[in-house]
């Protein structure tokens, strides 16, 4: 059985399709590891559901409470909302200039994502799977305070990585609890911390061992690397969880029997909200139910876009959340890309490796950066990042090959056909035969975009450029036209359909440059190829696309 038998491929016009794309911790910069794990490749996937027809919600927001935020806080000596708001802002600046089209980037320190937190928080209470308990917790004699998990390093006992956090390992990706660290010390103080009793309360993640064991068996054409590290997370036991903590930054709890002092966990009300994004863009539209469609409709679909790092949390913690509460979707399809690496070491927004997107785009057009990682994202193993290799990119393949076509026949056509689209017909099976590998390079990067192998269809998208290319050269319509001039029209007719076609190929990932040539190529609003009218003016073009002087590049940039 092929890929494309083995996965959802449900295309009927209409489907309500989420988009849920991970938060980003509102802690600092986004880095093009981050860009290219999660935001890009969930933008593609909208773009191109959109121009199917099927009914796209593509949500996420910046996440605000997360311990890193406190860390940061900490260390500059502002508050957690001074951090939140720079960063917040930063981040709708950069979606803004990149063209991530969201329907809706909101925060989860809204009183819509706080209610719909409790009311989870409730329900999975009153159905039983939620309960108080007393821990042992480190606290820091120093400080004279507990330590949230992210407040704790030690050296991870699984790999040996020694800035394992109190909750997760960065290297090896596995979730941890701080009492697992070996060595562990505080980071406000740099002591060891000492064990005290405290109560909180537990999801009881082992309820749905069973269930969440049975629907990993029932899913199809999922990224191998996300279902073995799943299955595999279930063999292993399904541990009951703390969600709530001694912090005094974050959603407050919706009972009091643990005292002052506690707020609900970010990894527990992070998830949640795919939710409330949902529900805030309902009541924004004046339909406060519609965000039903997305959660509760038969028919409708799920895929979560984030890193690798995350998994557990999209395709065990959330689910079981979603079991336990009743009567919501389960994802559909969570496609984790793997790690960006920058000359050999994994991005980290907390350790500054890795070039942010800022920075990016002050090096790159909006759109050559999305298609240098485009090409690069890292779907089913790492990939290491240059500098250099972006711009090369940009140059070799982004501007020779698609840049020179469109320039190239757009000019020909302007200079050639009076200035216009000439009619079709005439047609050689040689011309008709680079519109079958235009139609065709499309259904086939349509697919692959459903199947969410988008590097694929880019490729597949760029292939059918590089074959338009090359009948050009075949036919030469620059000599036909001095010998033959209606021939070359035909040629250059064909020549500026193909272009038609795969520029709606090449649409999702390159947005600006699509929208550069609405006024001449008409807009892109399905996912076809559509004859340009007989007679309708061609101007003379301008070039999509800047190349990148890679030596001025190069010795700019201190990345390396």
């Amino acid at each position: 059985m092929s890929m494309a038998d083995e996965h959802p491929t449900d295309q009927r016009a209409g489907t309500p399709v989420l988009v849920a794309v991970a938060w980003p911790y509102a802690s600092g910069s986004r880095h093009l590891g981050h860009l290219a794990g999660a935001y890009l490749p969930a933008d593609v996937y909208a773009r191109h559901q959109r121009l199917v027809g099927n009914r796209v919600l593509m949500v996420s927001g910046s996440d605000i409470h997360g311990t890193p935020i406190t860390v940061r806080a900490d260390a500059e000596g502002v508050t957690p909302r001074d951090i939140v708001d720079r960063y917040h802002a930063e981040f709708v600046a950069d979606w803004e200039r990149l063209g991530i089209s969201w329907d809706l980037y909101t925060s989860t320190g809204t009183e819509n994502h706080a209610a719909v937190t409790h009311d989870l928080f409730l329900r999975l209470l009153e159905n039983g799977h939620i309960d108080r308990r007393s821990s042992e917790q480190y606290f820091d004699a120093e400080a004279g305070r507990f330590l949230p998990d992210r407040y704790i390093e030690g050296t991870c006992p699984h790999c040996g990585y020694a800035e394992a956090r109190g909750d997760q390992c960065e290297d090896c990706g596995r979730t941890l609890d701080p009492e697992e660290l070996l060595d562990p010390r505080s980071k406000i103080t740099g002591s060891r911390p000492e064990v005290r009793g405290t109560e909180h309360f537990y999801l009881r993640l082992s309820d749905f061992s069973d269930e969440l064991g049975a629907w990993l068996d029932t899913r199809e054409g999922w990224r191998r690397h996300v279902l073995n590290f799943s299955k595999g997370w279930v063999a292993e036991g399904l541990q009951d969880r703390a969600i709530t903590r001694d912090l005094d930054w974050g959603i407050d709890l919706p009972v009091d029997d643990l005292g002052p002092g506690k707020r609900i966990y970010v990894w527990f009300e992070a998830v949640i909200g795919y939710l409330s994004a949902s529900m805030e863009w309902a009541q924004s539209t004046g339909q406060p139910e519609a965000w039903r469609a997305w959660w509760e409709g038969d028919d409708a679909r799920s895929v979560y876009f984030i890193g690798k790092d995350n998994i557990p949390f999209h395709t065990i913690i959330w689910p079981g959340m979603l079991l336990g509460y009743g009567g919501l979707n389960l994802p559909t399809d969570v496609p984790a890309n793997q790690y960006v690496t920058f000359k050999g070491g994994k991005a980290s927004a907390s350790r500054g490796v890795g070039l942010t997107i800022g920075a990016g785009l002050e090096m790159f057009q909006a759109d050559a950066l999305r298609y240098a990682l485009a090409a690069s994202l890292p779907e089913q193993s790492d990939t290491d990042l240059s500098v250099d290799e972006i711009g090369r990119r940009v140059n070799e393949e982004l501007v020779a090959t698609w840049g020179n076509l469109v320039n190239r026949v757009l000019s020909m056509v302007h200079q050639t056909c009076d200035g216009a689209v000439p009619g079709a017909n005439g047609r050689t099976p040689e011309d008709l035969a680079l519109l079958e590998v235009v139609d065709e390079a499309l259904d086939t990067a349509g697919s692959q975009i459903h199947r969410v192998e988008l590097r694929a269809a880019l490729r597949t998208g760029m292939g059918a450029a590089a074959a338009a290319n090359a009948y050009l050269n075949a036919t030469e319509p620059w000599k036909l036209a001095k010998v033959d001039p209606e021939r070359a029209n035909v040629v250059l007719g064909t020549a500026l359909a193909a272009v038609v076609g795969v520029r709606v190929a090449l649409a999702p990932y390159l947005p600006f440059s699509t929208s550069a040539l609405d006024d001449v190529l008409g807009l892109v609003d399905s996912w076809e190829r559509r004859e340009l009218s007989p007679g309708s003016p061609i101007e003379k073009p301008t070039p999509l696309f800047a190349k990148v002087d890679m030596d001025v590049l190069l010795s700019e940039q201190v990345d390396g």
